[in-house]
């Protein structure tokens, strides 16, 4: 086999035109040609935060939850002093409540015009019964065994201004008091019987309306 090559006539591909070889590009901006830093800048400091998170994340939910239970915490305390204070002021204790009362019962149970009423009533009432009336009939009865006893404690009661005074004998001895008693008849001689009474020394003073005089006198040992 000849080593002789083989001549081709020459062709178009032979002499290809003069042109640009490989692949060109054109000049580029400045902006694109610093979006790939910003971008790794970027990333990088999104990385960094999320550490920083992750890392610090633990203190801050503890920090958030002691917060959260402080301000519960000072919410209820809150509640309760509202919740007391409006029990203490509902509710009285028992010496507020006896002061109250003590300080108001006076000016409602009693005004000073009641009291004046009150006051001048006794004196009103009894201004009739305080009367002495001397001009009304004694009748004065012995019923010791002394004679002339009766005649002598009439005469003690005249001089001592009675104008009607009369000396008896009882006729029933039976129903005379153990004791010295003056008698009077009606609530208006009682005055009179106690005038009397203290003229002739006598201690005893009983109402009797079955008299037959306004103030009957029994002498008694």
């Amino acid at each position: 086999m000849s080593d002789k090559q083989h001549v081709y006539p020459a062709d178009e591909f032979d002499k290809p035109e003069q042109g640009p070889v490989g692949l060109h590009r054109g000049p580029r901006s400045f902006g694109a040609r610093a979006l790939p830093y910003l971008i790794v800048i970027i990333v990088a400091a999104l990385c960094g935060l999320g550490v920083f998170m992750w890392l610090s994340g633990t203190d801050l939910l503890s920090g958030a939850k002691s917060s959260s239970s402080a301000s519960t915490t000072t919410s209820i305390a809150k509640s309760a002093d509202t919740s007391s204070s409006a029990t203490s002021d509902d509710t009285a204790s028992p010496s507020e409540t006896t002061s109250e009362t003590a300080s108001e019962t006076p000016s409602e149970t009693a005004s000073p015009s009641e009291s004046e009423t009150a006051s001048e009533s006794p004196s009103e009432s009894s201004s009739p019964e305080a009367t002495v009336n001397r001009s009304s009939t004694v009748t004065v009865y012995n019923g010791t065994n002394t004679s002339g006893l009766a005649s002598k404690r009439a005469a003690t009661l005249t001089s001592a201004g009675y104008t009607s005074v009369s000396a008896r004998n009882p006729s029933n001895r039976s129903t005379l008091p153990s004791t010295s008693t003056v008698w009077y008849r009606d609530e208006s001689d009682l005055a009179t019987a106690q005038d009397v009474a203290a003229q002739l020394g006598i201690s005893q003073i009983v109402q009797s309306q079955s008299i037959d005089t306004q103030i009957a006198v029994v002498l008694m040992r």
